[in-house]
């Protein structure tokens, strides 16, 4: 089994990184990392570089393909790119899941891959969803057919683990879980938009913008 993950300048790092580490645990997957050119990317806080095995229009099919996020002006770059929506599309053509995590669902929308779909992306960015004719369903992850989408950031370690379930059972992803010692216990308990304050909303507003 093949699996796609997609690398661009401004991705958030730990978006391809989460979904990858459990998808990476299932026997016989090949896991590739792909960019536009095929060049190293550099997250959006600008602390790591992350290398591609290729560039997307090299890779011919995929079982699986995602798409993380990143930073807005990362994600308008994807956006703005007529070759690599064309490669997205061309790839999704292929698989058996296309999925994304946090506002990578955008670049699928830009794809037009999400029309008349619901589909989950990171609370910020909801009111986009609508612009690509997707319905925002605020939750962790939304299937519809073969579209996986998550929420921001940590949701992708579940996106990922969720996918296993589907492709090798419970047992199997539950074992996953379990090698991952995947436990999550937030100290603050304001990681759903839902539990948090005004005030952290606008910190977090104040974060992104910068």
């Amino acid at each position: 089994m093949r699996i796609v993950i997609l690398l661009f300048d401004g991705v958030t790092a730990l978006d391809p990184i989460g979904v990858c580490d459990p998808l990476a645990r299932l026997p016989n997957t090949e896991i590739v990392f792909v960019s536009e050119t095929g060049v190293p990317c550099r997250t959006g806080d600008g602390f790591l570089s992350l290398a591609p095995s290729a560039a997307i229009a090299n890779v011919s099919e995929a079982d699986v393909l995602l798409i993380p996020g990143g930073r807005p002006e990362g994600i308008q770059q994807c956006i703005n790119s007529e070759a690599l929506r064309s490669n997205i599309k061309r790839l999704d053509r292929t698989t058996a899941i296309t999925g994304s995590v946090c506002s990578g669902s955008l670049i699928l929308g830009a794809a037009d891959l999400l029309r008349g779909r619901k589909a989950a992306t990171h609370w910020r960015a909801r009111d986009y969803m609508a612009h690509f004719g997707a319905e925002y369903t605020g939750d962790r992850i939304t299937r519809d057919e073969k579209y996986w989408t998550s929420a921001d950031v940590t949701a992708g370690i579940d996106l990922g683990l969720a996918i296993c379930r589907h492709i090798a059972g419970d047992e199997i992803a539950a074992s996953i879980e379990l090698a991952m010692e995947y436990d999550p216990k937030p100290p603050f308990g304001t990681g759903n938009p839902h539990n948090a304050s005004p005030k952290h909303k606008s910190i977090v507003a104040e974060i992104l913008r910068g």
